[in-house]
């Protein structure tokens, strides 16, 4: 049976900054979602949540990837989540929609969105991957580890499928331009290009006989508004076991709480620390974080989920994550603590004091 899985987040207002949306922001996008998805067949199933300020939405339905309807459910809960966060007094109401009037799917738009549609297999198991409080680089570190080293995921050699290789498609986000890359041979192609997460990103993984695996969102909100509005919080869909990463695998990659751009102005650079799910964001400098929902799904119903980092061991990953940013915070102002200039953010502050020193050079 085929089956299209979706995903579409947004961060449409939080509490007392970029905390957390309010759980009357959360209700209404739940009534959206239930009456115009679910009580008319539209959608099979859905699972709402959040992490740190962005709500995501997951539905599974029988209407293919970037189809219309379904996005504009999502763009209209996401619009009535705006109006309610505004009566709340919540900053940054709507904040990720660039757009007010809807232009067939919300790519483009601010919201970002991944989806695969897929032959489901009798028990498909799949996880939503969502982060807060950085950029859709992010995931290029745990990605490459999963799917390119075997010092990391003892899988790769163990999986027939995985052994074969798979292929990457990698967006160069200031293009939009897209690259097929393929394990093994071409693993120093992507390593090269994974190295450099601000500009290049993984689009999306599958098996070399074309099975899709992974999809993640990879659109850049300053890029797309031209001025910073906020950071790009990246989500992602990945399927599990059998032929493709084990669960234990896929989440395990998170644990180095490896260093990314984001976090407080989306300036600076900080560890990613995997939290539980319906996390807010950390008022410790915005530490950027990142939960897995994990789902079992059999004839699009998702069923219970379950909380892939609630376990007692990943509190000592987030330890690590936040000694890890102790050690970046202590480094104060100076590279590599912040962003180089074209990639600061909030940079209006900084321009302004460099047209001032900008002054003072004089030829000797």
């Amino acid at each position: 049976m085929k089956i299209t899985i979706t995903a579409i987040k947004a961060d449409v207002g939080s509490i007392g900054g970029h905390t957390r949306p309010s759980s009357r922001m959360l209700q209404v996008v739940g009534t959206v979602i239930e009456e115009r998805g679910i009580s008319s067949g539209l959608l099979i199933d859905r699972y709402i949540g959040y992490t740190g300020d962005d709500i995501h939405i997951l539905m599974t339905h029988t209407h293919g990837v970037g189809n219309e309807i379904i996005h504009k459910l999502a763009f209209d809960a996401f619009m009535q989540a705006t109006e309610t966060a505004k009566a709340e007094g919540m900053y940054g109401a709507g904040q990720d929609l660039l757009s007010t009037a809807f232009s067939g799917n919300v790519r483009g738009m601010g919201p970002g969105v991944a989806e695969m549609e897929i032959e489901e297999r009798p028990a498909e198991a799949v996880a939503l991957i969502t982060a807060d409080k950085t950029e859709p680089g992010a995931f290029n570190h745990p990605f490459y580890r999963l799917f390119c080293d075997p010092a990391a995921n003892t899988g790769l050699l163990l999986n027939p499928t995985l052994t074969k290789g798979v292929e990457f498609r990698i967006m160069d986000v200031q293009t939009g331009k897209t690259a097929s890359l393929h394990t093994p041979e071409e693993i120093f192609v992507i390593a090269a290009a994974l190295m450099y997460p601000g500009r290049y990103v993984v689009e999306s993984i599958r098996t070399r006989d074309g099975e899709p695996i992974l999809t993640a969102t990879t659109d850049r909100l300053n890029n797309i508004a031209g001025t910073y509005v906020g950071k790009d919080d990246p989500a992602a869909l990945i399927r599990l076991q059998k032929n493709f990463p084990a669960t234990e695998e896929a989440c395990a990659m998170f644990k180095y709480c490896h260093f990314v751009a984001g976090n407080t102005r989306g300036s600076h650079h900080m560890p990613l620390m995997p939290v539980k799910r319906n996390t807010s964001s950390t008022a410790n400098y915005c530490i950027p974080i990142v939960s897995v929902s994990l789902f079992s799904m059999t004839g699009g119903k998702l069923g219970q989920s379950v909380d892939a980092f609630e376990t007692s061991d990943w509190d000592y990953f987030r330890r690590l994550a936040v000694e890890k940013s102790e050690m970046m915070r202590a480094q104060g102002f100076i590279h590599p603590a912040t962003l180089i200039p074209h990639e600061l953010e909030y940079n209006k502050g900084y321009k302004s004091v460099m047209a001032q020193l900008e002054t003072k050079f004089k030829r000797e």
